[in-house]
């Protein structure tokens, strides 16, 4: 292991994260207040995802989805789409919805890179080769996540979302996971936040 992944990874986090906090601010203020007045309901929406360890956290994203429909759903719903609010649709297509977990990535729950954190439902595919997966921190973004950036346009077109996620699309997540697990460094972590950019400008 070495003293990027020891030391340096969580000091970036921690610098950059108090950085876009601040600068910021003023967009997160905005969306909140959009949020608002779009439909009715919390600005912020929390759910319980596996951490470090397969320790629970509480990841947090602006909230993109009618409160009725969250509370039907407390779980991930894979593929589901008629729940989201017009203001929604927007922020998840620019990641906005995202930026929250600045938050968690300052706490030290998360970092900018590594796998995305599964919600509990589904740590039994966390089992072989993938249990190493758990021992790394959750990231914001990661190759997984960037080839699976319109992952619910994907599920949609599934007769069945849920087993499609499960059987096909989680394993492929952390078979990539893995992979980056043997490739961890700070260049490595530059190029994937790069690429996670230039798509969202896209």
């Amino acid at each position: 292991m070495g003293v990027y992944q020891i030391v340096g990874k969580r000091l970036f986090d921690m610098v950059v994260s108090i950085f876009f906090l601040v600068v910021l601010f003023p967009l997160l203020i905005v969306v909140a207040l959009l949020i608002k007045l779009d439909s009715p309901g919390p600005v912020f929406f929390i759910q319980d995802r596996m951490g470090k360890g397969g320790r629970n956290f509480r990841l947090m994203k602006f909230r993109t989805m009618y409160v009725d429909k969250v509370e039907e759903s407390k779980f991930f719903a894979p593929g589901s789409t008629m729940r989201i609010t017009r203001c929604g649709k927007i922020l998840r297509d620019t990641k906005i919805d995202e930026l929250p977990q600045l938050i968690n990535v300052l706490k030290g729950e998360m970092s900018f890179v590594g796998p995305r954190p599964e919600v509990s439902k589904y740590r039994h595919v966390y089992r072989g080769m993938f249990e190493q997966v758990l021992t790394l921190k959750p990231g914001i973004t990661d190759w997984a996540s960037i080839k699976y950036r319109n992952e619910e346009e994907l599920l949609c077109k599934s007769g069945n979302p849920e087993v499609m996620y499960e059987k096909e699309v989680l394993p492929d997540k952390l078979k990539m996971a893995v992979e980056y697990k043997k490739e961890i460094g700070f260049m490595n972590d530059m190029k994937i936040l790069i690429t996670t950019l230039l798509r969202v400008i896209r």
